[in-house]
């Protein structure tokens, strides 16, 4: 990597940091609808933002690259110490991820629920068998039952 201009540093660490050095050099129609989004999420990182806006990244990825994109993503927050607020329909992605999980309401707009997420980091796998995930997820399922079910009126 020597001798290359500071973006292509740059754009090779982040590449390397989503699983996609090697394809560098590929046109973007030769990349699949997840490789695409991973190199979205490279690409916003590249300008080191002070908050990063990510809503649904993961939902286009199958199963186990959504796993491993989770864990880069918190190797990548505590790296470069960017706040993120990240929306996601999937209650152990949010709990995984967060600091705060703010369940919104359905009728009308607002927060039903402002849950403090106390793991301990760094977060790994395991974390997601932890008697503390365990707790925060069922605390969470209520809340967002009691909204979904307004919308069937029960």
């Amino acid at each position: 990597m020597l001798g290359l201009p500071e973006p292509e540093n740059i754009a090779l660490e982040l590449l390397r940091m989503v699983g996609l050095e090697r394809f560098a050099k590929a046109y973007p129609k030769a990349l699949s609808g997840g490789m695409q989004q991973r190199v979205a999420i490279a690409r916003a990182l590249a300008t080191k933002p002070i908050l990063l806006l990510m809503d649904e990244p993961f939902g286009a990825l199958d199963a186990q690259t959504r796993s491993v994109m989770q864990e880069e993503l918190l190797k990548i927050w505590d790296r470069f110490g960017t706040s993120v607020v990240f929306i996601t329909h999937d209650v152990d992605e949010a709990i995984y991820l967060a600091d705060r999980v703010i369940v919104m309401r359905t009728e009308p707009g607002g927060v039903k629920a402002d849950i403090a997420i106390d793991l301990p980091r760094p977060r790994t796998p395991e974390t997601l068998s932890s008697p503390g995930f365990e707790r925060l997820r069922k605390t969470i399922h209520r809340a967002v039952r009691e909204e979904s079910l307004k919308v069937f009126n029960r």
